[in-house]
């Protein structure tokens, strides 16, 4: 042992010496007389030329290296650990060192707060805010920091996939995209909600998923403030100020700003509907709209109400429910200010200003938009196609069937903010509110009497203009107001649609009705108990 220690000793003392004697003359020369000389003799020509003659050129193109490896190791690695975590729990503190290490970012953008490992990256990415040398693509003027992120960007324009999958040849731009799809064919959904039992093929869809829950939403528009869960969300937001639309139709001139939405425009050229309904001959071009189709066949409503219990197949008509709970009318005229609860309500009220009414019958009434034209043709060919399925009476429209089926089902969604009273139909409420508020806002132009409702001020108005424009169909006789038509009507007819069901008499008019009944109830109340 002490010869070894002295061994040792000798070799740390006198290393240069056993360097140089153990070295070739020629090598020990080279590398201290002459080593600019012998680095250029080494060196092969062109890397020689690249870092002497060419020094930014090296740089730029040695960062972009030096970057996409980094990016692609550490994205590698990541996935690797994420796919291996929900399997070996062992590895959690391979997981730990690795978000330490991915922490030890200390060089912040001073303009967008982004961090890097190194000042070499800061630096590199400081030309997306400086305008240093960036690189454009040719097709849409689309400025890309780097080159390989500028090849990736080429595909949107030249259709380019070369990444095809062997189970249903499928193909896509990136490798990355690939491999996400893959998972469909495994429908492996390793990473599950703990709030909500959902499962997602990705952990960074789960923990999207999860802002849901906890409200998180860390993405800002700088123009308009909205907020995102995702930067890909945020990313999509953006291109509708930028008006950014890198997806052109190959058949037409419309262009879209995300592929999805072009692949799915597509369809309307081609008459492609590759989603089928598994219940009876319909199909689709889009998979959203097979699923919210099958809801007629199954009678699923996921969407439910928590102010009525009342349950929707899609989430748009839940939200347009839950307005009427809110009184939130978001859709603003702005020639009057009047508010709706939907947008095509809003359009078709937009008509009253225009006063443009280009659609005619053939007994001369005008209308503003053609399905109101539709529904009043009915009343001349007698169609009424929409049956309730609880009394047999028929409607000419879908929207008057649904307020007559809320008598049989006893629904009342419009609630009085004043006091506990409910109605079936808004314009009720609304007039309802007028009686609390004491506002009516229709006036006579004739004299100074008001109104709540429109309906009321112009059959008012006949007073004074001596209008009647509703004729009996059976003498000359002509009233101000339908209603009395119609009990008018019934001489002629005999018509006696109210009937008591305690004593089967039937009667003309609903007053006549209730007269029989108050005395009905007297006489049963003045005669003798039977029992007793």
């Amino acid at each position: 042992m002490v010869f070894v220690k002295e061994e040792s000793e000798e070799n740390m003392i006198e290393p240069e010496t056993w360097r140089i004697k153990h070295e070739e003359p020629e090598t020990w020369r080279i590398k201290h007389e002459e080593p600019e000389t012998w680095r250029i003799k080494h060196e092969e020509p062109e890397t020689w030329r690249i870092k002497h003659e060419e020094p930014e050129t090296w740089r730029i193109k040695h960062e972009e290296q030096g970057e996409l490896i980094e990016d692609n190791e550490e994205k590698k690695e990541l996935s690797e650990l994420e796919d291996k975590n929900h399997v070996k729990s062992g590895q959690k503190a391979k997981q730990k060192d690795l978000k330490k290490g991915r922490a030890k970012k200390s060089f912040t953008c001073t303009q967008c707060g982004k961090s890097f490992r190194d000042k070499f990256h800061l630096d590199y990415h400081m030309k997306v805010h400086t305008g240093g040398k960036l690189f454009t693509c040719d097709l849409c003027g689309k400025n890309i920091t780097r080159k390989t992120s500028l090849e990736l960007h080429m595909r949107v324009h030249t259709g380019e996939k070369p990444y095809t999958c062997d189970q249903c040849g499928k193909s896509f731009s990136q490798s990355s995209n690939l491999k996400k799809h893959m998972k469909v064919h495994t429908k492996e959904k390793p990473h599950s909600c703990c709030l909500c039992g959902k499962s997602f093929p990705r952990l960074q869809s789960l923990k999207i998923h999860q802002k849901i829950h906890t409200g998180v939403r860390e993405y800002m528009c700088f123009e308009c403030g909205n907020t995102f869960p995702s930067a890909y969300g945020l990313k999509l937001h953006e291109m509708i100020h930028t008006g950014e639309k890198s997806y052109m139709c190959s058949h037409c001139d419309k262009s879209f700003s995300v592929s999805s939405s072009l692949k799915t425009h597509e369809m309307i050229h081609t008459g492609e509907k590759p989603y089928k309904c598994s219940h009876c001959d319909k199909s689709f071009s889009r998979s959203g709209d097979l699923k919210t189709h099958e809801r007629i066949h199954t009678g699923e409503k996921p969407f439910t109400c928590d102010q009525c219990g009342k349950s929707f197949s899609q989430s748009v008509n839940h939200k347009i429910h839950m307005n009427i709970h809110t009184g939130e009318k978001p859709h603003a005229c702005d020639q009057c200010g009047k508010t709706f609860l939907r947008a095509s309500n809003l359009k078709i009220h937009l008509e009253v200003h225009t006063n443009e009414k280009p659609h005619s019958c053939l007994c001369g009434k005008s209308f503003s938009h053609l399905q109101s034209l539709k529904i009043h043709q009915k009343i001349h060919t007698g169609v009424r196609e929409y049956l309730c399925f609880e009394c047999g009476k028929t409607f000419t429209s879908a929207s008057c069937l649904k307020l007559h089926e809320r008598i049989h089902t006893g629904e009342k969604p419009y609630k009085c903010s004043h006091c506990v009273k409910r109605f079936s139909v808004a314009s009720r409420l609304k007039t309802h509110e007028m009686i609390h508020t004491g506002e009516k806002p229709y006036k006579c132009s004739h004299c100074d009497k008001r109104f709540c409702r429109s309906g009321d001020l112009k059959t008012h108005e006949r007073i004074h203009t001596g209008d009647k424009p509703y004729k009996c169909s059976h003498c000359d006789k002509r009233f101000s107001q339908s209603g009395v038509l119609k009990r008018h009507e019934r001489i002629h007819t005999g018509e006696k649609p109210y009937h008591c069901t305690a004593r089967g008499k039937r009667f003309k008019h609903s007053s006549a009705l209730q007269s029989h009944t108050k005395t009905t109830i007297l006489s049963r109340s003045s005669s003798p108990d039977v029992t007793q």
